[in-house]
């Protein structure tokens, strides 16, 4: 399996902006995105899957996330997804705090976080 230079957390980026935006790219794309980050195929791996170089295959995914960056620079739908879980989350304790009782407040906290996933 592939290892990552770039670590954890980029891995966990690319994850994530793929999922937002993983149906605005070519599904040559998609195949290379989701075999290199989700199933961990090292290039090697793809390149033989699909009879091409290895360079073809870094050339590909390396473009592909410019494209998922720019995307989210534009569109901004991967922070904002953070900003309200945390919104959501301050809400949530404030309520349970201030409004204990109040099962309506709390209720309407749920569907939006329900909306949110």
């Amino acid at each position: 399996m592939g290892v990552r230079h770039d670590g954890i957390r980029e891995t966990n980026r690319m994850n994530a902006l793929f999922e937002f935006y993983s149906t605005l790219l070519t599904e040559k794309q998609m195949n290379y995105m989701e075999l290199y980050y989700a199933d961990d195929y090292s290039l090697g791996e793809i390149a033989e899957e699909y009879s091409i170089s290895r360079q073809a295959v870094y050339d590909n995914i390396k473009r592909t996330e410019k494209i998922l960056e720019e995307y989210e620079k534009k569109l901004h739908l991967f922070s904002d997804y953070i900003v309200r879980g945390e919104l959501l989350e301050k809400l949530r304790t404030y309520t349970e705090e201030t409004y204990p009782k109040d099962n309506t407040i709390t209720t309407y906290i749920e569907k939006i976080q329900e909306i949110e996933e």
